[in-house]
């Protein structure tokens, strides 16, 4: 795992490059990885998503927020999207620095803690980055350690998003088995479906499919954003089993 401030250092710069884009960009483009979104509903999810985090950290609450409870959730009169959304980052940062990462404070997911949050937003905010940057035509790009961390993260709290995303719940099967292979960074997986789950764990194995690839572009796999048949990607063996892990671990 990353320590903290790398975490907080890439929520603010991946945040900040996203809002440069904007500055620029055209709002209303679709964005075929969120399908029925254009660029400024993307943005306006992942700003609420930031403040919703930063607002629970700076107010020490156990307790999920309600999203209406939100403070400041579009832009102020006068305020690009832009500017909101570089604000709202700002936020994040602040709160996530502001506490130990140790700080207990409400999560989705296994943790519980300030930590949790700022792990959380530096994918969540690249995952979004990501969607615009494709939208444009654009390569997302993240350093290999971070992505691998990244996929880490996704299989750490993939369970606990079937709250939000039941198909995660039908992650299951009779011994199927998906093997991802980092080629640019020491990242391997082996993602096993059984009768009561699926278990995910690091090493090398085989796989009813494997896939083989650069960090960034595994993650983006992983969260939807690249398709198994890319050609940034190398596949082998039953491609069903591997279309099957992506429609349920959709999220």
């Amino acid at each position: 795992m990353t320590d903290h401030d790398t975490y907080c250092v890439t929520i603010g710069v991946q945040t900040a490059a996203l809002a440069d884009v904007l500055d620029v960009g055209d709002l209303t483009r679709a964005v075929p990885t969120t399908p029925g979104w254009d660029v400024q509903a993307v943005v306006k999810h992942l700003g609420v998503i930031q403040r919703w985090a930063a607002q629970m950290t700076r107010d020490g609450l156990r307790r999920r927020l309600d999203f209406r409870e939100v403070e400041g959730r579009a832009p102020a009169d006068g305020q690009s999207w832009a500017d909101w959304l570089r604000a709202g980052g700002e936020l994040a940062v602040e709160q996530m620095r502001a506490h130990p990462a140790e700080t207990p404070v409400w999560t989705w997911g296994p943790g519980g803690t300030v930590g949790w949050w700022a792990r959380r937003l530096t994918y969540e905010t690249f995952v979004h980055r990501s969607d615009v940057v494709l939208a444009m035509g654009g390569t997302p790009e993240l350093s290999p350690d971070l992505a691998v961390d990244g996929v880490d993260e996704f299989l750490d709290n993939l369970r606990a998003a079937a709250a939000f995303a039941p198909a995660v719940a039908d992650l299951r099967g009779a011994g199927e088995s998906v093997h991802l292979h980092a080629t640019d960074a020491e990242g391997e997986w082996m993602l096993t479906l059984t009768p009561d789950g699926f278990t995910a764990e690091h090493g090398h194995g085989k796989g009813d499919v494997a896939v083989r690839g650069s960090a960034v572009d595994l993650l983006l796999l992983v969260y939807g954003r690249r398709s198994g048949d890319d050609p940034r990607l190398e596949r082998f063996g039953d491609p069903a089993v591997l279309d099957r892990w992506l429609t349920h671990a959709a999220i």
